[in-house]
This record gives structure tokens, C-alpha cells and sequence, in this order.
């Protein structure tokens, strides 16, 4: 690439450790997309137990504040993020050790493990994700941070579209076939956390001789400080929890719509997860040079109008359902328009959520700005999936979709009207 030869040697090597991650996670995010897909179709889990699912991967950056407490403290960062990797990712082994499934799915017991592996699974995104933010923002100039972001989650998308391939056909074939890839991406998962920390990080420990809890208390004093005293960064916030609102409270009740109202086998949901990844990876790379030249909030007004439309063309699928099956696939000529704002919001959301928080901070407050946005992401998870299970429960999935259009059309009103009253210079 010609970016390779504008790079200083420091940025170079952590281009090239941050590449390899991004592979290592791409293929371990492809097998996972299928995951809730796995636990209503083939383990029989409820509703209820779905919507916990979903929200394992979000609520636990309600502890985001005490994880940069600690990472703020903790010497050797290194050791501390392999440890947290081996902790988190080999349980993922004991799935081998499950039974076969059956026509009624497996016994609860087994819900609740597979819920608590994966719950163990996602608390090291607390301490993973502001790390990556931190290690980018400290190795790359601020002029290529989005761009070389972009390319590598470009990558990260095309090994998750290969995997998803991958993983659909075999769950097809073999029902049984997770008990054998969710092992395999506990051992990616631990040598791509290995590779990440080998790039260069100074740490620097304050308030070494503070107390944890009272520092946590001090954090969330910051948190207060920075969205009362930084107006565009606390617009982008709550434009953030309308989106995240809407997003949380469809996710869970649109896998329900594919297995209960759509009759979608695995190859067929693997088929749609990779078609729309596929335009996020074509668009991915515009996005990122998109991000450094625009205020974040209007480049949010393109993010939450494109999963709106998503969501409105899924909820059009139930009305005009037409059609044609190819090679056991049932390709919905609505769902493939869905797909293509789907493909818009996953090309642009990771640079707006992973470092949208930057663009309103300086260099060594990147990583209080990022526990701030990862904190208000684990507090709306915690009733967002569970109140649209209930609104499918009580009235029907259009209630749920029009919920969810409603509030991203609120963000969208806010984007544009933080972005004129208060602009930032980029």
C-alpha cells in the first residue's frame, strides 16, 4: 500500500502488530456473528436468555471506569492484558465437552454455561477496546489515525466474512460443529491479544498511591466534568444512547424475526451477514478518510440514518416477503436492500464508536474520553435488549422496528443541530 511508505518506523510496526490482530479478531468475530443464531436455533434458549446474551457483550463497560482505574495503575500492561486474555478466552474450550444437540435443543443447565463462558468472554472488551485507542492514538500522527484505523478494520471485516462463510456451512452440515470452532477462537483469541501488546506503550501510572475506590470516585467525577464542560462531546453521547438505544433493543428481536418469521437455516444468515459486511469493506476505507476530514456528529447523521433504513427494510420483509430460494438460500429481495444500509452502518460505526471520542479530546485524554463513551454504553445496555424482547413479547416486531426508527431519527435531529450551534474545528 502506498500509505506503507509515509509511515515513521514506530507507526510501520504498530501498523503491522495492529494488522495481525485485526486478522486474528476478524476470524474469531466471523465465528461469533452466528452465536445468537446457534443459542435459539440449534440449543433451544428463550427469548429472555437471548436478550442476556446480547447484552453480556455491552454491559460490561458499566465497569469500563474501574478498568482504566486499573490500567492507569498497573505497571506492566503487557502482563496484564495476557492474562486477562488466557482468563477470558480459554473457557471457550469446554465447549468441546458439551453434549450433541437435539430436536429440543439442550437442557438448561447448558444455556446457563454457555451464558456465563460468554459473559467471562466480553468483560475483556473493558480492558481491551481503551487499550487499542490508546496504543493507536499514542504510535499513529492524529492525520493518519482514521485512515490506517480503517485499513485494518477493513482487513478485520474480510477475514470476519470468511469465517462467517466458513462457520454457516459447517453448522449446516453439523449442528454440533460449535463445539469444535468456539475452542479454536479461545486459542486465537489469547495469541491475538499476545501480538497486540507487543506494540510500544509507555505507561505512565497516576495516582499510584490513591486508593482504588476512591480513584474510581474520581473517575466518575471526570465523567461528569468532561460532558458538562465539553457541550459537543456530550451531543455525540447522547446521540449515542438514542442509537444505542434503537440498535440494542432490534438486534436480539431481528435474530427472533429470521428464525421465527423468516425461516432462515444457518447458510442463509451467514450469506446475509457476509453480503453486508462485504459493502462495509468496500466502504470502509472512503470512511476512514471520510472521519478525519468531517466533524464526528455529521458523520454520525450518516451512521444512525443508515442502520434507520436497515431497520425499516427488515420490518418491510414481513409485509413483502417475495422470495427465491438458491442453493438451499432464501434470498428476501426487501432483506437485500436492508442489507445494503446494514452494509453502510458496519462500514462506518467501528470508526465512529472505536475513535469518534478522540476527535473531542487531546492525545493524553483519549483514554478517559473512551471509559466515558464505553461507561454510557454498558448503561444502556442494561435495559435496552430486554425492553425490545418485551415490546416484541407484548405487541409484535413492528412495534420494536418503529421504536427503534423513532429514536434514531432523534440522534440525527441532534447531530445536526449540535454540529451548527456548536462546531468544532478539526
Amino acid at each position: 500500500m502506498e500509505i506503507l511508505q509515509q509511515l515513521e518506523p514506530k507507526e510501520r510496526r504498530t501498523f503491522k502488530l495492529h494488522l495481525f490482530y485485526s486478522v486474528m479478531d476478524g476470524l474469531s468475530q466471523g465465528a461469533l456473528i452466528l452465536n445468537e443464531f446457534i443459542f435459539i436455533k440449534s440449543l433451544k434458549g428463550s427469548n429472555v436468555q437471548l436478550a442476556f446474551l446480547f447484552q453480556f457483550s455491552m454491559v460490561v463497560f458499566l465497569f469500563a471506569m474501574l478498568a482504566n482505574e486499573i490500567l492507569r495503575r498497573y505497571t506492566n500492561r503487557k502482563q496484564l492484558l495476557r492474562t486477562i486474555g488466557i482468563i477470558t478466552r480459554v473457557p471457550l474450550m469446554g465447549f468441546a465437552f458439551f453434549p450433541n444437540v437435539s430436536g429440543d435443543g439442550l437442557p438448561s443447565v447448558y444455556h446457563y454455561l454457555f451464558l456465563g463462558v460468554f459473559l467471562l468472554f466480553f468483560t475483556s472488551k473493558i480492558a481491551i477496546t481503551p487499550s487499542i485507542n490508546q496504543y493507536l492514538k499514542g504510535n499513529y500522527r492524529h492525520q493518519l489515525f482514521g485512515k490506517l484505523f480503517s485499513y485494518s478494520t477493513t482487513v478485520q471485516k474480510a477475514f470476519i466474512m470468511v469465517s462467517t462463510f466458513i462457520v454457516g456451512l459447517l453448522l449446516d452440515f453439523n449442528p454440533n460443529s460449535y463445539k469444535w470452532f468456539y475452542p479454536l477462537i479461545g486459542v486465537l483469541g489469547v495469541i491475538s491479544i499476545f501480538q497486540l501488546t507487543k506494540i510500544e506503550f509507555i505507561q505512565k501510572t497516576d495516582d499510584i498511591k490513591t486508593p482504588l475506590w476512591h480513584a474510581v470516585g474520581n473517575s466518575f467525577k471526570r465523567i461528569f466534568e468532561i460532558l458538562k464542560i465539553n457541550r459537543s462531546f456530550r451531543h455525540l453521547e447522547i446521540g449515542f444512547t438514542l442509537y444505542g438505544f434503537a440498535w440494542m433493543s432490534t438486534h436480539a428481536v431481528i435474530t427472533i424475526f429470521f428464525e421465527r418469521a423468516l425461516h432462515l437455516n444457518y447458510s442463509s444468515v451467514a450469506f446475509y451477514n457476509n453480503f453486508y459486511n462485504l459493502i462495509a469493506v468496500l466502504l470502509l476505507p472512503y470512511f476512514g478518510k471520510l472521519i478525519g476530514s468531517k466533524d464526528p456528529r455529521r458523520f454520525g447523521i450518516l451512521t444512525f440514518g443508515a442502520l434507520m433504513l436497515f431497520i425499516a427494510f427488515t420490518a418491510l420483509t414481513f409485509y413483502f416477503n417475495w422470495h427465491s430460494e438458491i442453493l438451499g438460500i432464501k434470498v428476501y429481495y426487501m432483506l437485500i436492500v436492508a442489507m445494503v444500509f446494514n452494509g453502510i452502518f458496519t462500514g462506518s460505526m467501528p470508526i465512529l464508536w472505536g475513535i469518534g471520542s478522540s476527535y473531542f479530546c487531546e492525545s493524553h485524554e483519549a483514554a478517559d474520553y473512551q471509559s466515558v463513551h464505553l461507561f454510557v454504553t454498558g448503561f444502556r445496555a442494561l435495559f435496552a435488549p430486554i425492553i425490545g424482547i418485551k415490546l416484541y413479547e407484548w405487541y409484535c416486531f413492528s412495534t420494536t422496528y418503529f421504536v427503534g426508527i423513532l429514536l434514531l431519527t432523534l440522534a440525527m435531529l441532534l447531530m445536526v443541530y449540535s454540529e451548527k450551534r456548536f462546531p468544532k474545528n478539526l
